[in-house]
């Protein structure tokens, strides 16, 4: 696990520690001390730690004119114990909302399980946003993951979408793609 690091092809376009709206403004990162556990497990030290015990994430990009923000996970997503949705609504969402960012695309590849409690803070998450015509889309789950996810019935608020090429896009690009797969959906 220590050698997947977030996806860095966008680093020239943006940096979330060089983002004062960023959450993350200011960290500085080491390439050789590892100190985030994912199972025991090192992660990369590129992952930031938003108090989830389990899930890391990374801000690959944030576009404040478009109000969308773009966000890698790592980890594990459990709900039932640690309540990793309300850390991430409170101490990540809530911030990137209050600077107008409304639409959110996570991807999910290396979230390798999830675990769920109630939709309390989805359906917050979701009225936070819906008025002003915002949407969360949830990319690339695992199978297993998605089964869950999709069992605990959060996709009402959280849109699942599969795009494997995802790396292949520019920010605006695949954020195009989303929000166009979206307004399809929602017609």
């Amino acid at each position: 696990m220590h050698e997947i690091e977030p996806f860095y092809n966008w680093r020239h376009l943006y940096t979330a520690e060089e983002d004062e709206q960023s959450p993350f403004y200011g960290r500085e990162y080491s390439e050789f001390e590892f100190t985030n556990t994912v199972y025991n497990y090192y992660i990369h030290p590129q992952w930031d730690d938003f108090g989830a015990p389990n899930l890391y994430m990374k801000i690959l990009f944030a576009d404040y004119q478009f109000n969308y923000a773009i966000i890698e996970l790592i980890g594990e997503w459990n709900d039932a114990v640690e309540n990793n949705i309300m850390t991430l609504k409170r101490d990540v969402i809530d911030l990137l909302v209050s600077h107008g960012i409304n639409k959110f695309i996570l991807i999910g590849e290396n979230v390798l399980n999830f675990y769920s409690s109630d939709d309390c803070y989805y359906e917050e998450w979701w009225e936070d946003i819906r008025d002003d015509g915002g949407w969360v889309v949830l990319l690339n789950l695992p199978q297993q993951t998605r089964d869950e996810f999709e069992s605990a019935r959060l996709d009402h608020y959280v849109h699942l979408m599969d795009e494997p090429k995802w790396r292949t896009f520019l920010p605006q690009h695949l954020f195009n793609l989303v929000d166009n797969w979206m307004m399809r959906r929602l017609e």
